[in-house]
């Protein structure tokens, strides 16, 4: 058991817990000893805990206090995994205090933010069982990838709460809309040939180059439509090009990656796939999309209670670019933010870390805030 918090945020970082979905860097990947170790945390200080496999061996942890009696129910919602490690500059997972700071993979995102919300039940324990507002503590697997900790949640349990606090590096701040995000890949293909006679191939590196001209002229107007007050208007990046084999042979077949960033004015056009795929088929472009993936915007309404009983507490309301699992919890039904000490300059970095202060400010809010569910 922890006796403070800085040491329960270096035990929480000293466990590996690196999404394999991407590039890990690292064999030691997966949920599964992170969430065990929660498990045991949990349960020393009340609580109901049940590991709930969304992969083979990456669950989500769901821990009550409270007993499902139909009183109004709200959770504390962080994820579990962590991005990969490669690059890094400093040792990943030791926990180092220094100049003030903590240091390792997750400190900013989101082990921080977890370990204040920890650190906030474990200091209220007595009361949570009979708080008039049940709080329970959801940590969510996947959220660095495919989301589907979050979004499994939202579909088998999104109906019991009325109210879901997303822990993110926000320095406090109650980030209660973001866009949503569409991840996608465009492939063109060809015919090889030898580069001696390219008139007998067919050059899949240009067509997809000059598709993604076309793109540029007429998709990116149409994106910048849509917009939103506070968020900006959509945007489509191209991140990734990849194609071809060797300079004496005609390219059949090349890929690019793409990330468009999209308002919630666009997801009720019908989104950006659909954009994106209207844009094609309009301007006949001689290519395909692969593997989309789209993830919802958030906007959740500043009137909402549990937003209001956040500032009270002495947050303030603010927006963000980067997505989340909050989106997916409240496109689920239940009305979610995001809030958590640190600063998501410092996530996914070369030499993460987050102030000491700013931990313990943030656990904190979190205590007080707790302790106003009871009045």
């Amino acid at each position: 058991m922890s006796q403070d918090l800085v040491t329960l945020l270096q035990q929480l970082v000293r466990i590996p817990s690196v999404n394999p979905d991407n590039t890990p860097g690292t064999s030691e990947t997966g949920e599964e000893t992170l969430a065990v170790f929660l498990s045991g945390w949990l349960e020393s200080i009340g609580a109901d805990v049940t590991l709930e496999e969304i992969k083979p061996g990456r669950p989500n942890v769901i821990a009550r206090f409270a007993p499902m009696d139909g009183r109004p129910r709200m959770m504390y919602g962080p994820h579990l995994d962590t991005v990969g490690i490669e690059g890094m500059t400093i040792d990943p997972f030791s926990g180092e205090i220094r100049d003030g700071k903590l240091w390792g993979r997750g400190a900013s995102d989101t082990k921080g933010p977890m370990a204040a919300m920890l650190w906030s039940l474990h200091e209220n324990r007595d009361i949570l069982e009979n708080l008039p507002i049940a709080i329970d503590f959801v940590a969510f697997m996947g959220e660095e990838s495919g989301q589907w900790g979050s979004k499994s949640f939202a579909r088998n349990h999104g109906g019991d709460y009325d109210f879901a606090i997303v822990g993110e590096p926000t320095n406090m701040t109650v980030v209660h809309q973001n866009k949503g995000s569409t991840w996608a890949t465009l492939r063109a293909t060809g015919k090889a040939a030898h580069s001696s006679m390219p008139e007998k191939g067919e050059n899949a590196i240009l067509k997809l180059t000059r598709a993604i001209n076309q793109l540029e002229r007429h998709l990116v107007p149409k994106l910048a439509e849509f917009t939103h007050p506070d968020l900006g208007h959509s945007t489509i990046n191209f991140g990734v090009i990849r194609g071809g084999s060797r300079p004496n042979i005609v390219p059949d077949l090349v890929e690019a990656e793409i990330d468009i960033r999209f308002t919630p004015s666009l997801m009720k056009a019908g989104g950006a796939l659909k954009l994106l795929a209207d844009t094609i088929v309009d301007h006949e472009l001689p290519i395909e999309i692969v593997n989309p993936h789209e993830n919802p915007p958030l906007e959740t309404d500043a009137s909402n209670p549990g937003i209001q009983q956040l500032l009270q507490n002495g947050s303030k309301l603010a927006s963000a670019p980067w997505f989340s699992d909050a989106a997916h919890l409240s496109q689920g039904g239940v009305p979610s933010i995001c809030i958590g000490p640190g600063s998501i300059d410092q996530a996914h970095t070369v030499n993460e870390h987050i102030d000491i202060e700013a931990l313990k400010d943030g656990a904190a809010f979190f205590i007080k805030f707790v302790k106003s569910l009871a009045e």
